[in-house]
């Protein structure tokens, strides 16, 4: 029971491996170890002896150190840009006087119903499309099969919400890892991963 698992929704657990010695042979360009494993349905795991599904899969890749941290800094600077676009347009929206009657209906939804700002699709101006199209190709050859063979973005392939792009800038924590439920993000890097 103690080793027992569940996932009631599809997510990627993504975790990093720094070897100390541990190296791909043959390479003398520092690599660190990206560790999936991720579930395409609903999955509760209760005897880890007998357990088989078709839904769970797991793998790793070699990926140069260098490039991780330089898709970092990249990808910390697009969520920045995407925050400044949502203040941007979170001050045109709130310069706009609301009534009385307004005002005190909107007191009356419930938190719970109301989308949170970070999971709010963001319309992206045409410079910071440009970071986000750069950064995911970097993804993209990152994690595809065969690098070599991975094409530049010509569109952003999920919602763009301050979330998702949390969600990727943490995939690419070192210290951390993290966790991405289902949603377009997920599908997109699952494709990736295939």
């Amino acid at each position: 029971k103690s080793r027992a698992a569940s996932a009631s929704n599809k997510e990627i657990n993504i975790q990093w491996y720094i070897p100390s010695v541990a190296k791909p042979s043959n390479d003398t360009e520092t690599k660190v170890l990206l560790l999936y494993a991720y579930n395409t349905n609903p999955v509760k795991i209760s005897n880890i002896k007998i357990f088989s599904s078709m839904s769970v899969f797991s793998g790793h890749l070699w990926i140069p150190l260098a490039r991780i941290i330089s898709l970092r800094e990249k990808l910390s600077d697009l969520k920045e840009q995407v925050e400044i676009l949502i203040q941007g347009s979170k001050s045109f929206s709130t310069s706009v006087p609301a009534s009385f009657l307004e005002q005190s209906e909107a007191l009356k939804i419930s938190p719970s119903n109301k989308p949170k700002m970070s999971d709010v699709k963001v319309d992206l101006d045409e410079k910071t499309e440009e970071i986000a199209k750069r950064c995911l190709s970097e993804v993209k050859a990152l994690l595809s099969v065969v690098p070599a063979l991975s094409s530049p973005l010509t569109k952003i392939p999920f919602d763009v919400t301050l979330q998702s792009i949390t969600n990727l800038e943490d995939m690419f924590d070192l210290a951390n890892g993290c966790t991405i439920t289902e949603g377009s993000l997920f599908n997109w890097i699952i494709s990736l991963l295939h």
